[in-house]
């Protein structure tokens, strides 16, 4: 009741904060004599004949719409096209073809670890990012715990462009974005048309998709676009039952006005992904130079976790309820979306810009996580004692004995599996921003003023409610064991060991309900003296945090199946105390500015330097480890983690070529947390530098896009761990690559490309024992156009099935005597075909 009460108040403050603006100025505007050129998500931009083009129109994280050769920022575009030849289906996969962004994609559809510049990733997802749709964020956070942005973001047909603007004004035109803004925008109607196409997978890869979009003209002063997808399938590893299913829908309409525009839109997506957590393998040799390999009947990039003989979870909630929980849940992603943006022309050349978004999201997070793995035997004797035996609790062998647990499922292993089930029943978010601008022409050049104010909501509502399963090492179709003592005694039920996870002090049965509102008065201002281009802004982020957390207390005996008896797990289930609740209650601000200049020393050369000061407030990531004291107050120093950075660079453009250099430094703050490695909170300062490449050469049919960015950084100051100083942050690579060629023959209707990716090793953990090798992954496509609307490709990613680590987790410290370790690679091979008509 509490939860839908919070829903219906941030609803309406959102549309009252957005509505009022618009209505007060709609009379206003009616009368204006012409639309103004329009400062929207989706600015119309040069046609780029590079495949990086310099002369393209930005408006992201920007003072206003400028050139990139122009501007003071570092900044990548990706196209529909790029996109989609790529092989890069999710979001952050689409991130990994940015130059300066290490995004992991092992992860299937969400929960990516970003990091950009050497900022660090501590814990997971992106704490010093912001995802965007159309200049809104999907949520105010980062890095909240499973739940990261791009869990509630689905790439369609809807999609105009990807930008990503790194460092620098990211920091005055977005909170909680130093590092990077990532905008994903979305067609508007303003070209008339549309596709619909047909995905299908091939050989292992079990998947089917229809997507669709259209959008075109409704009058002389009103246009609309729609599209969406729906989807159904096992993902792109073959656990054995539909992981994938679900559909979204996105639409606006857009009404042009004297002097301006009013638009409308909306988003509906009821999503369902797998989730891919690391998994067992053998990591052998030395820590420098470890080999990888597979433990029989377990592939590392093709294997799961996940069975179709383990498809449901009986656990207790918060509120000390049985739950069943469906394994295929996985990324359950629901967001209920309405937007709204306008644009006004005032008197004397003033301009009013006002956009608002209220999204309702809701889901769960559903995982099978290894959180041990050792013989069968050793499992079975920690869990029931010396004489302890085994027997099979699902699958076809169910009940019968194991006589030689030596030889359990070829390799005579099994593993302590901590499911995170996690509900997410209000993670809704509303935000709004309100611009106002002018342009003045002075004698010593062109004058640009923008204010702007930001006010947004963002709500964290948790229920943990985890178990400990045993399970065979098996790739696929593992089965769910039990354990049986020495005196006969049953001491799991169906594969469950426990409820809770004692293996790691059962830490994690949580609750909390926590609202954070972000306000920021921001101001810009850009001046143009002849070929300079300089510009500066200032915001001011205040931060309000209130609700209440809480967490296990202890045990308790509960017949949670209600069978009248109370088995042995049901003996000791851990219970969140919610008569003990912990409150929150804090304000933290800080004072933000970036400036930066840009120097054309022609049409086809430009230099530019910036230097800023960003922050990001923390959020949930405080709540368990220290960071909120017991009277619910933070500490504004815990609060705010800040962002100093400088960067400078050269952009070259000609006819055929484009290059993009710049160099960066940063000192970075990091407070954070984490569930898996230590619950104690993490304080730590960061130093890195680095250069940045981003490049193009078009010739004809051949075009090659390419980047490249090398990082060094290391721990400044660790307040827990002062040994760890020096160190490389945890998979900070050196050097991070990515090239696209394409080449399209004038003579037959038919392209070819590949979008190649790779990494150079990387430390494990921020001890700086374990390193995993680096690698590089290939995608390739061929597209063959059957007639003016129809094409037909043929996508392949991860042509070579490339093994590449993007985290270990059992022992990321060192190689261990056995080699046994868990760790999550990138997807295996995935092939597709797609035919596409496309509507003139």
């Amino acid at each position: 009741m509490k939860s839908n009460a919070l829903k219906r108040n941030t609803l309406a403050i959102a549309i009252s904060l957005a509505c009022l603006p618009l209505a007060a100025l709609a009379q206003q505007t009616a009368n204006n004599s012409g639309p103004a050129p329009q400062k929207t998500s989706e600015t119309k931009q040069a046609v780029p004949k590079k495949a990086v083009s310099l002369s393209q129109i930005i408006v992201t994280a920007s003072p206003a719409a400028v050139t990139k050769m122009g501007s003071s920022i570092s900044v990548s575009t990706l196209g529909p096209q790029q996109i989609s030849s790529s092989g890069l289906t999710t979001p952050a996969g689409i991130l990994r073809d940015i130059p300066g962004i290490r995004a992991e994609a092992s992860g299937g559809a969400g929960n990516a670890n970003i990091s950009v510049r050497g900022l660090p990733e501590t814990t997971g997802g992106g704490k010093f990012v912001q995802w965007q749709i159309n200049g809104m964020p999907v949520l105010e956070f980062g890095d909240i715990a499973f739940a990261t942005p791009d869990t509630f973001l689905r790439p369609d047909y809807n999609l105009k462009r990807v930008t990503v603007v790194r460092g620098g004004s990211s920091s005055v035109f977005a909170s909680n974005a130093p590092g990077a803004v990532i905008n994903f925008i979305t067609k508007t109607g303003r070209e008339k048309g549309g596709s619909i196409g047909l995905t299908y997978g091939l050989g292992n890869y079990n998947t089917q998709r229809l997507d669709f979009d259209y959008g075109g003209p409704l009058s002389s002063t009103t246009r609309f676009h729609v599209g969406g997808f729906i989807h159904s399938g096992q993902g792109p590893k073959p656990v054995g039952y539909t992981a994938q299913s679900g559909a979204q829908l996105m639409g606006n309409v857009t009404h042009d006005i004297n002097g301006g525009f009013l638009r409308l839109s909306f988003q509906y997506l009821n999503d369902k992904e797998p989730v891919y957590l690391p998994v067992p393998m053998y990591i052998r040799g030395s820590n420098s130079n470890p080999s990888i390999s597979a433990i029989p009947g377990f592939g590392i990039q093709s294997g799961a976790m996940q069975t179709p003989y383990w498809l449901s979870d009986l656990s207790v909630n918060s509120n000390g309820n049985s739950v069943v929980t469906d394994l295929a849940n996985g990324y359950h992603s629901i967001v209920k979306a309405i937007g709204g943006e306008g644009n006004f022309t005032l008197s004397s050349g003033w301009k009013l810009h006002e956009q608002f978004r209220f999204a309702s999201n809701s889901g769960d997070f559903v995982g099978p996580y290894p959180a041990e793995v050792n013989t069968a035997q050793n499992l079975a004797t920690s869990i029931g004692g010396p004489g302890a035996t085994l027997s099979y609790a699902t699958g076809p062998n169910k009940g019968m004995v194991i006589t030689n647990p030596a030889t359990l499922a070829g390799n005579g292993l099994a593993t302590r599996v901590h499911l995170f089930n996690t509900s997410l029943p209000n993670m809704d978010n509303a935000a709004n921003i309100l611009t106002l601008s002018n342009n003045y022409d002075t004698a010593s050049g062109p004058v640009d003023v923008l204010f702007g104010y930001y006010r947004s909501k963002q709500n964290i509502v948790q229920d943990w409610h985890w178990n400990t399963y045993l399970e065979t090492v098996q790739g696929q179709n593992a089965q769910l064991l039990n354990v049986t003592s020495a005196s006969g005694q049953l001491l799991t039920e169906n594969g469950l060991v426990a409820y809770g996870e004692p293996y790691w002090g059962n830490c994690c049965a949580r609750s909390y309900n926590i609202h954070y509102t972000m306000s920021a008065p921001y101001l810009s201002t850009t001046w143009e003296p002849g070929n300079w281009r300089i510009d500066a802004g200032v915001r001011f982020d205040r931060m309000r945090a209130n609700g209440w957390y809480a967490g296990s207390t202890g045990t308790a005996a509960i017949d949670v199946n209600h069978d009248g008896i109370i088995q042995v797990p049901e003996q000791t289930v851990p219970v969140v105390n919610n008569n003990a609740t912990m409150p929150v209650n804090y304000t933290a601000t800080h004072l933000e500015y970036s400036i930066g200049t840009n120097y054309l020393f022609s049409t086809n050369l430009a230099f530019f330097a910036r230097a800023s000061d960003g922050a990001r407030f923390n959020a949930d990531r405080l709540l368990f480890g220290g960071g909120v004291l017991a009277d619910g107050n933070a500490a504004n120093s815990v609060v705010v983690n800040a962002v100093k950075q400088y960067e400078g660079g050269v952009k070259w453009s000609t006819r055929h070529t484009s290059l993009f250099v710049t160099a960066f430094y940063a000192k970075t703050q990091d407070t954070n947390q984490d569930v898996t490695r230590n619950l104690a909170l993490i304080s730590r300062h960061y130093t890195a530098k680095g250069v940045e490449l981003e490049g193009s050469v078009n010739y004809g049919g051949l075009a090659v896009r390419a980047g490249a960015t090398y990082t060094t950084s290391h721990i400044s100051s660790d307040q827990i761990t002062p040994s760890d100083v020096g160190n490389t942050p945890q998979r900070q690579a050196h050097w991070i690559y990515q090239i696209s060629p394409s080449y399209a023959w004038s003579s037959l209707p038919l392209t070819v490309g590949a979008t190649i990716i790779g990494t150079t090793k990387s430390p494990a953990s921020v001890t700086n024992g374990l390193y995993m090798p680096g690698f590089t992954q290939t995608n390739v496509f061929v597209q063959y156009r059957l007639n003016q609307q129809t094409t037909v490709s043929l996508l392949a990613n991860n042509v070579f099935n490339t093994v590449g680590l993007t985290e270990v987790d059992q022992s990321p410290g060192s190689v261990q005597a056995n080699g046994l370790n868990t760790a999550r690679s990138i997807l295996p091979r995935t092939v597709w075909v797609n035919l596409r008509y496309n509507f003139l």
